[in-house]
């Protein structure tokens, strides 16, 4: 019979498992934790006593988690999210702050906030450090279960426990290479020629995409690419055309020129979102409103 129970677990021990769970190794947790191999196999073995599982086993020169450790690491996130808000006070110091916030965005959304969100905290909050993840297609999951403050998306998963906030909207235009070609004169030169887009995994064409289609607006899609990142080196010296958010042309596509769409075409909302867990976490909320000052005047009154 296990003779622990669950007053016998602490957050260093959370915190302990999500690193191995991360390194696969005993000898690079122990060096991301600052500990000696030998403390960390001992409070591994506690925690296997305490678990009634081995956690982890030998896979070649590292280690593998058991199903149950993989199960363990997602609640040791969530209690450790928990602990750092019952920790923390209504009012805090940013100059302080020691922290790393974890934001899910594609290139897009990426390469026009982030940069801008991280010079503004330079300035404020110089010891907070910012990992970003791609959202793809934001799932539940993702803000649920993956230790995601944030995500940075056009589309919000739909969930009861999901919070979401727009912060600005954007045009869709026509890229294309003038190098190569001219830019579609009416919707017969448009539907005509071959596109390029997005399509993300799982499955799903972007919303100016779908929204088209949904409209009878056939179109000969040559490329889809996984991310805009993917659409330059395609679209370069060729006859193909992009209809895609204008903000694009700041860096990503700045080499090309654009065009009006010859059809009306809603524009792209962007909004900032969130899990329940983080809503009334004071450096949560001021991360959010850190997130919103980024945003350009220009851009805010679209």
């Amino acid at each position: 019979m296990n003779k622990f129970n669950y007053l016998d677990l602490d957050g260093h021990q959370l915190h302990m498992l999500l690193v191995i769970l991360e390194k696969e190794s005993i000898t690079k947790a122990s060096e991301t934790l600052g500990l000696t191999q030998s403390a960390v196999s001992h409070a591994l073995d506690k925690m296997r006593l305490i678990c009634n599982d081995p956690l982890f086993v030998k896979s070649g020169r590292n280690i593998s988690p058991t199903e149950r450790a993989r199960q363990l690491g997602i609640q040791a996130r969530q209690l450790l999210d928990h602990m750092q808000s019952f920790a923390q006070a209504d009012v805090f110091n940013p100059q302080e702050l020691r922290t790393t916030f974890t934001i899910a965005a594609n290139d897009l959304q990426r390469d026009f906030l982030l940069p801008r969100l991280i010079k503004n905290l330079e300035k404020i909050a110089p010891h907070v450090k910012i990992k970003v993840m791609p959202s793809g297609i934001p799932s539940l999951q993702l803000l649920r279960d993956q230790g995601c403050q944030l995500a940075i998306t056009p589309r919000p998963p739909d969930g009861s426990d999901i919070y979401h906030k727009r912060l600005f909207a954007d045009d869709y235009v026509i890229f294309y290479d003038k190098q190569a070609r001219k830019a579609p004169k009416n919707l017969e030169d448009y539907l005509s020629s071959q596109h390029i887009s997005v399509a993300y995994d799982p499955p799903r064409p972007l919303a100016i995409d779908q929204y088209l289609l949904d409209a009878g607006i056939k179109r000969d899609f040559k490329i889809l690419v996984p991310g805009f990142a993917g659409i330059p080196s395609f679209l370069k010296g060729s006859q193909l055309i992009a209809t895609l958010p204008s903000l694009l042309k700041a860096q990503l596509l700045k080499d090309f020129d654009t065009c009006k769409p010859p059809i009306d075409c809603p524009n792209m909302p962007m909004y900032m979102v969130w899990h329940d867990k983080y809503h009334s976490d004071p450096v949560q909320k001021w991360l959010r409103d850190q997130l919103q000052a980024a945003i350009p005047a220009a851009q805010r009154t679209k």
